[in-house]
């Protein structure tokens, strides 16, 4: 299954940016030293495996760069020439490395390791189904004015979020895209506020806005409905209330139907340029790309999608969309020397690697501009699964922790929201993190709907409450270890970067 999941302070923003630019060639017009090569036509007798090749944005080098895919023994499956982001199929072992020879590619390689199939999650744990005595119990301690399960969201009333509300609950001229594994808006709490013009569904990289297309394959792809309903569950009197309960939402689907679930990073390209061209002003991403957990640039293959990725959201960014991410569930220091990647790739056999975090990135939460979001639980420490890093993690959100119990109706420490067939479940994880945040987003933009990218991100630092480094050795799940150590001071350390952010300070 798909590691679904669910930085820098401004001032570390630009040498992240810079190192990136410099290893990968970012920048349009950057030229390449690779010499003037036409591949011979090679027979397709290898798996049948999906490359991203990555070329200058001019029109005459994408069509030289077209013809010597083809040459190569690749079919283009769709060229984001504004972006010089070409998603090719080919059964040619050697067509990656036949490819990067060629005058213009910049970066080319396959984006998974086994082969295509006929037409990373980071939830942490199982859906728990609300039962219908369940939400009978709950729906009883609802106050006056409360939708019917919000007594149980004590998510909400930890960012403010319940009183944000009655202030300004978001402009419906606001769209987050939930890039994920689909959204069923059929579901009452989604209907009222779903956006079906900014929704399509980019798997294999080419994006299908047939009706209905985002929605989930089935009822296990229930991810990206949860993700949704933290956002904008509408405020209608049935079921829980999201965020940002005004604003619109919008699916875009880019996980594998199948039981996997896999997030390739064709599609995740497909996403980032479908939002930037739909209008989209915030996208949630609570998942990482596989099949790779971190992606190292001294590998070819790792490069060419990292490039990819990034010139896609950075191309949102530009068309002033800003993209939040969640930091992953490992518990991993993302600002550390080294750490241990057991599960990569995912798509076929995975094998022990130590990376450097530096050098191999989890993307798309470490690419620059990005938002990314730590984890937090009730009592408002960090969560017991969530990864963490000084100078990574921009904000912390309320993601979700078993052992952080609450004072609600159920005391259950996850997090309520929405499921497909109008259902209800808790979940934990930073992908529940990620989607508080994108809707605190949602309600900035729509005080400040001139806002770029880079000032709603700082609007979200600003207005943060930062709880502080903890005074005792974090134990997060109480059974004596230290579990991780929290580096920095009371405005902004590794554990919740700027702090948790506010959605009542945001409507304020």
């Amino acid at each position: 299954m798909a590691h679904l999941r669910s930085r820098h302070r401004l001032a570390l923003a630009v040498p992240v940016v810079l190192s990136l630019t410099a290893s990968l060639g970012f920048l349009p017009g950057v030229a390449t030293a690779t010499p003037l090569t036409t591949p011979a036509v090679t027979t397709a007798d290898g798996p049948n495996l999906s490359y991203v090749v990555n070329t200058t944005t001019d029109h005459r080098t994408i069509a030289s760069v077209k013809k010597a895919i083809a040459a190569a023994g690749g079919s283009v499956v769709i060229a984001y020439e504004q972006i010089g982001v070409i998603v090719v199929h080919s059964a040619n072992p050697d067509f990656g490395t036949q490819i990067r020879t060629v005058r213009g590619v910049q970066s080319a390689g396959a984006t998974r390791t086994s082969p295509l199939k006929a037409a990373g999650t980071t939830d942490e744990g199982a859906a728990q189904v609300l039962s219908a005595a369940e939400a009978a119990k709950v729906t009883k301690s609802a106050d006056a004015g409360q939708e019917p399960l919000e007594a149980d969201q004590w998510d909400l009333r930890a960012i403010g979020a319940d009183k944000a509300a009655a202030i300004n609950p978001g402009s419906k001229k606001v769209t987050v895209a939930v890039i994920d594994v689909g959204v069923d808006d059929t579901h009452p709490d989604i209907a009222p506020n779903f956006s079906a013009s900014q929704s399509a569904n980019c798997v294999g990289g080419k994006p299908d806005t047939t009706y209905g297309s985002w929605r989930p394959a089935d009822a296990d792809h229930y991810h990206g409905t949860h993700v949704a309903g933290e956002i904008a569950a509408a405020r209608n009197g049935v079921g829980v209330a999201g965020v940002a309960p005004g604003v619109k939402v919008s699916g875009i689907t880019v996980a594998e139907p199948d039981s996997t679930q896999l997030f390739f990073p064709e599609s995740v390209v497909c996403a980032f340029v479908f939002a930037a061209d739909h209008g989209v002003e915030i996208t949630n991403n609570s998942y990482y790309v596989d099949p790779w957990l971190y992606n190292c640039l001294d590998d070819p293959d790792q490069k060419a999608i990292v490039d990819a990725v990034n010139r896609a959201q950075l191309y949102a960014q530009r068309k002033g969309t800003l993209n939040v991410a969640a930091a992953g569930n490992s518990n991993d220091d993302l600002d550390s020397d080294a750490l241990t990647d057991a599960s990569s790739p995912d798509d076929s056999t995975a094998t022990t690697r130590t990376v450097d975090p530096h050098k191999c990135f989890d993307i798309p939460t470490q690419l620059p501009g990005v938002v990314t979001v730590a984890s937090t639980g009730f009592k408002g420490a960090k969560s017991y699964f969530s990864s963490y890093g000084d100078g990574v993690i921009d904000v912390a959100a309320p993601g979700g922790d078993r052992y952080q119990i609450p004072d609600t109706p159920s005391q259950n420490g996850r997090i309520l929201s929405t499921m497909p067939n109008n259902q209800y479940a808790y979940l934990q994880g930073t992908s529940m993190a990620t989607p508080h945040v994108a809707g605190v987003a949602a309600l900035l933009k729509s005080k400040y709907p001139w806002a770029t990218p880079a000032q709603l991100q700082l609007l979200l630092k600003v207005q943060a409450d930062n709880p502080g480094c903890p005074a005792e050795p974090y134990d997060g799940n109480g059974d004596g270890v230290v579990d991780a150590t929290c580096v920095g001071g009371k405005h902004v350390n590794g554990f919740y970067g700027a702090g948790i952010v506010n959605a009542l300070r945001a409507v304020k």
